[in-house]
């Protein structure tokens, strides 16, 4: 029997990150605003193109880390081996000493080639350079504290590091215009982008060293934990090191083939719109407005998943390895609830508001209309993903790692190919980079589910994880396009208004959710504040203390006494 305290801590760990993340991701849309105000849309155009090169070069250099470190390291501390958990970490600091430093040479170096289809990013791109270097070492620091059940350290460094991104990103861009304000728009441009990665690189040093410092708070407990350590077989650093390229290496294809859709699709998209005869100012115009603003915002409550992954690997790592499979399918469902239970609403809301949530993050007039349309056709990607992302970090929990490796491979191929189709064949334009985004994250998602159901004889539960939180957003989603359409009418204050109509979607949907017994007490007391929201339940008598077995047993004595009452 899986123990409630565990499955509690599981709970509340998985909920700090994925509110870390999501506030990670309100911090980064908030002032991309100003910034790109500030650059322009050309200037957001170049940044956009270095930072997804610099993504794919820190997805094979280090972006993977965290999640590879914390499922190796929580295998061993499993079986309480703190020495070689330590053996660990110090080998995962050597390896992204080596990778992250070739990785950061060759990008400042091969900017130019890189980029060669938007050379105006290239100065963007090298000052982004040392930032893949000191990334590995943040990533290797967050996987061990990850590895010992703490998603608090992470959290606060995420949330240190985006805030410093912000506010270097826009300081560190105005002061670069100010440099070149007799120049033209586009150098100006120019030197806006590589102020914007300025920020970038500012806050990675942010989160580095305030993870160093909470390693060093927590040195003297980890050296006390090693050398209490009673394991005979102690691992030599040339096993260890054969451990993590072994892990680490399908992580980092599985990640990068993942997510490398995105340069992929934008290198597609740049070849064709050449082909068109399109101009390339334009096409960069375009294609920042799709990455920075539609692309951006749906990965808001995409980040739930990412945090939920990274704090459902370790545990299932640790479960599986020790041979309880009914506990890693326990946390397998409950992340999956989790994760369905706001990626759901989050999909509905974002479906039926689509130009109002895109105006309260970005006002600009000449960009609100396609920026809206994008964000509607993107929105079903929310659950797409998060499911995809969260299926991807089982099957690497309980050692299947190259399966999302050849899944993303297959998708990725499926998607190219109706992304190429579409750009030649119809006038979608930036509509077709949605559907290829669809088209990916659905695959991904069916051929994710067969596999985890295959290894961990998995079946999901489609009512409980699916059609009760559906229709509680459905209902959620009528209320709120009614009251924030109704609203606007009264008081034609945008932004007052989409909060208010928020702000009762999110009690509608609660109501309902409970109403239909989508969430149980126990489970709601599993969430972080769970007492609390219990508490507000039973004041609304929105929930009771039945199970719904109990329920459904009462109910059918109820109608067992009115069939004997109508005989008689």
């Amino acid at each position: 029997m899986e123990d409630p305290k565990k499955k509690s801590t599981f709970v509340l760990q998985a909920g700090i990150l994925a509110a870390a993340g999501m506030l990670v991701k309100v911090i980064s849309l908030i002032y991309r605003s100003p910034l790109r105000s500030i650059i322009g849309i050309e200037g957001n155009g170049y940044y956009s193109a270095a930072i997804n090169i610099y993504t794919i070069i820190l997805l094979i250099s280090s972006y993977s880390i965290p999640s590879a470190i914390s499922k190796v390291i929580a295998q061993r501390l499993a079986f309480k081996e703190y020495r070689n958990a330590q053996r660990v970490f110090v080998c995962a600091l050597y390896y992204v000493l080596i990778v992250g430093g070739i990785a950061s040479i060759l990008t400042f170096v091969g900017a130019p080639w890189l980029v060669r289809k938007n050379p105006n990013a290239v100065m963007a791109l090298r000052v982004l350079s040392p930032t893949i270097f000191f990334s590995g070492f943040l990533g290797v620091l967050r996987g061990f504290f990850q590895a010992h059940g703490s998603m608090v350290h992470t959290s606060i460094s995420q949330v240190l590091e985006q805030i410093l991104n912000a506010a270097v990103s826009i300081l560190a861009a105005k002061l670069l215009i100010g440099v070149v304000l007799d120049k033209d728009a586009t150098t100006q441009a120019i030197y806006g982008s590589a102020g914007s990665a300025i920020g970038t690189g500012a806050g990675v040093l942010m989160g580095l060293l305030f993870m160093l410092g909470m390693y060093r708070l927590n040195a003297g407990v980890i050296r006390k934990k090693v050398a209490r350590d009673k394991t005979l077989h102690e691992e030599t650093y040339g096993e260890i090191v054969k451990v993590i390229l072994g892990v680490v290496t399908p992580f980092i294809l599985s990640t990068f083939i993942y997510n490398c859709t995105t340069v992929v699709n934008m290198t597609i998209y740049y070849h064709v719109m050449g082909y068109k005869k399109v101009d390339a100012v334009l096409a960069s115009n375009h294609y920042g407005i799709f990455a920075t603003q539609a692309v951006a915002m749906v990965n808001i409550p995409i980040a739930i998943a990412s945090a939920m992954s990274s704090a459902v690997i370790p545990g299932i790592s640790a479960s599986y390895v020790k041979g309880t499979v009914a506990q890693t399918r326990r946390q397998v469902s409950k992340a999956i609830q989790m994760t369905m239970l706001i990626a759901i609403p989050a999909t509905v809301g974002i479906a039926v508001l689509p130009e109002p949530i895109m105006y309260f993050i970005f006002p600009q007039k000449d960009s609100l209309d396609l920026a809206s349309g994008l964000l509607a056709a993107l929105a079903v990607t929310i659950v797409l993903y998060s499911l995809s992302t969260l299926t991807n970090a089982v099957l690497q929990g309980i050692g299947k790692v190259n399966t999302p490796v050849i899944h993303a491979v297959i998708a990725l191929v499926i998607q190219i190919a109706g992304l190429v189709a579409l750009l030649l064949r119809t006038n979608l334009d930036l509509y077709s980079l949605a559907a290829a985004n669809i088209i990916y994250s659905l695959v991904m998602c069916v051929l994710n589910q067969f596999s985890v159901r295959r290894h961990l004889d998995y079946h999901m539960d489609v009512v409980t994880f699916f059609l009760k939180p559906g229709f509680s957003a459905a209902v959620m989603g009528v209320v709120v396009y009614g009251i924030y359409h109704g609203l606007i009418l009264l008081l034609p204050i945008s932004r007052l208004v989409l909060l208010a109509a928020i702000g009762v979607g999110v009690c509608v949907y609660a109501a309902v959710l409970l109403l239909i017994g989508g969430v149980t007490k126990e489970e709601l007391l599993a969430f972080p504040k769970g007492t609390m929201l219990v508490s507000i339940a039973e004041k609304f008598h929105l929930i009771s203390d039945e199970s719904p077995k109990k329920r459904k047993r009462r109910r059918r004595r109820k109608k067992r006494r009115k069939k004997g009452g109508a005989r008689r």
